[in-house]
């Protein structure tokens, strides 16, 4: 454990933000950059940061600013590690099909168990 940590289950973000001398604007951005950077939220909306993320954001820190990565480089870096995931896409950029197939179905499930009630 870092030193100057409290140990904690959530964190938030402007403890976060805090901890690793970064604004929540950046952190925010980064949740879109990085796939396993998705913090829960609070009934209030609040950001809660486990201690996996909060090690996340150290890491990512490091890869943009002490190695001077750009942010697709830091992507590929953690990905080699395998800290994080690339969204699977198909060719074409767009959902898989069989999520989709999925989706319809659940949905068609849930208009049919809401018609009963």
């Amino acid at each position: 454990m870092e030193a100057g940590i409290p140990e904690k289950l959530f964190y938030r973000i402007g403890e976060v933000a805090r901890l690793t001398s970064l604004r929540p604007s950046i952190l925010r951005y980064w949740e879109t950059e990085f796939s396993l950077l998705q913090p829960q939220k609070s009934r209030s909306g609040q950001r809660l940061y486990t201690r996996k993320e909060l090690d996340l954001v150290f890491d990512i820190k490091k890869l943009l600013y002490s190695e001077k990565l750009t942010i697709e480089g830091a992507r590929r870096a953690m990905a080699k590690r395998g800290k994080a995931r690339m969204p699977q896409e198909t060719s074409s950029g767009s959902v898989p099909d069989s999520i989709v197939q999925v989706i319809r179905e659940v949905k068609a499930d849930l208009k049919s168990i809401r018609d009963s009630l």
